[in-house]
Parts: structure tokens; C-alpha cells; sequence
């Protein structure tokens, strides 16, 4: 279950992955996008984290509700509005429940939505739907995680700025499904799961 401590932990574990793999992100992100992803989300992670040091949440959905604003005034490109509306949909989630899968489920349900995507198109949800389903199973570990990001090497890339190259996308990894898996490497090594 979430809680204003996993939740602050999750957060704080997510951007300390992001800060050590920026380089590696912006790489991923070159053969296929602007190359700028590290950078856009490292950017976006800090702002999340000087406003939640500064406002200092109180509740779960608070938390969510200035990560959304952060990332999505902050960071350029897709990211800032999918990983921002993702965190808006938790939000509102957690309004109701504290419970991890419906408000997960929330989040991917927004990144659909804003995103007009689907899984199979190689972008982020091809880690979060992946991941959600492996928590509804009790079968998320590291490796399933892992599995889904490399996954997306064999996808041609049909939405964003990747569909662009479209074929030529093959044989390189979605940035975004790769940073999304350190959001949910975060929200386990944080003991969100344990409750």
C-alpha cells in the first residue's frame, strides 16, 4: 500500500536512477528521438524533488499531485505530460484508496489516454502494462521488469517521435520503458509492495 513514507522514498529512489543514468537514457533516446531524455527527466526530478522539500505533503495524494505539476512543467518532450498526467491520474486514485494496483492501473490508464497509445507501440507502456500485470499476479521482480524493457527492442515504433525512423526503430531500446522501470525498481526497492 502507499504510504507518505514509501511514497517520498519511491520518489527520492527514482531520482537518484534517474541522476545515474541520464547519459545512458539520452543515448537510448538518439538513435530514435531527440536524444534528450535523461536530461529532460533528470531536469524534471529535480524540480519534483525541491518542491516536495519546500511544500512538504502531507497525504499520498498531495505527494502524487506536485510530482505531476513538477514533471509536467519541467521536463520537455512527451515524458513531461505522460509521466505528469501518469502521476495526475494517482492522484486522484489516492483520493480513494491507498491500495497499490488501483492507483498503478490509474496511472497507466492516463498514459493511454493522454498518449493515445496502446501497448505494443514501444514507448513507456510497454513497461507499465508489463510491470501492472505482474502485480496483479504477485510476479514482479527485478527480472520481469527487466524482460519487459528489452522486450521493446523488437518493436517497431508506431507513436512519437520514434515512429518516425518506424523500422529503423528496431533493435534499440524505448527509453521511456527503460525509465519507467526505474520508477518501478523504485516503488519496490521502497517497500511499496510489502504492505
Amino acid at each position: 500500500m502507499f504510504t507518505v513514507d514509501n511514497l517520498k522514498k519511491t520518489l527520492d529512489l527514482f531520482k537518484e536512477k534517474i541522476d545515474k543514468n541520464k547519459d545512458y537514457l539520452s543515448e537510448l533516446d538518439t538513435p530514435i528521438g531527440d536524444g534528450d531524455h535523461g536530461n529532460n527527466m533528470a531536469r524534471g526530478m529535480e524540480a519534483v524533488s525541491e518542491s516536495l522539500q519546500s511544500k512538504d505533503p502531507e497525504t499520498v495524494q498531495d505527494i502524487f499531485k506536485l510530482t505531476a505539476m513538477a514533471l509536467i512543467s519541467k521536463v520537455g518532450g512527451a515524458s513531461g505530460p505522460l509521466y505528469g498526467t501518469a502521476m495526475m491520474e494517482m492522484a486522484k486514485a489516492s483520493a480513494t484508496t491507498s491500495e497499490v494496483l488501483p492507483i498503478l492501473e490509474a496511472g497507466l490508464a492516463g498514459i493511454e489516454k493522454r498518449g493515445n497509445s496502446q501497448p505494443g507501440e514501444k514507448t513507456m507502456l510497454d513497461e507499465w502494462a508489463p510491470a501492472i500485470d505482474a502485480i496483479r499476479n504477485g510476479k514482479l521482480t527485478e527480472a520481469s521488469l527487466e524482460s519487459a524493457v528489452e522486450a521493446t527492442k523488437d518493436i517497431a515504433a508506431t507513436k512519437g517521435r520514434a515512429s518516425y525512423v518506424g523500422e529503423r526503430s528496431i533493435g534499440h531500446i524505448d527509453p521511456g520503458a527503460m525509465s519507467s522501470m526505474y520508477f518501478f525498481q523504485s516503488l519496490m526497492e521502497a517497500g511499496v509492495f510489502d504492505e
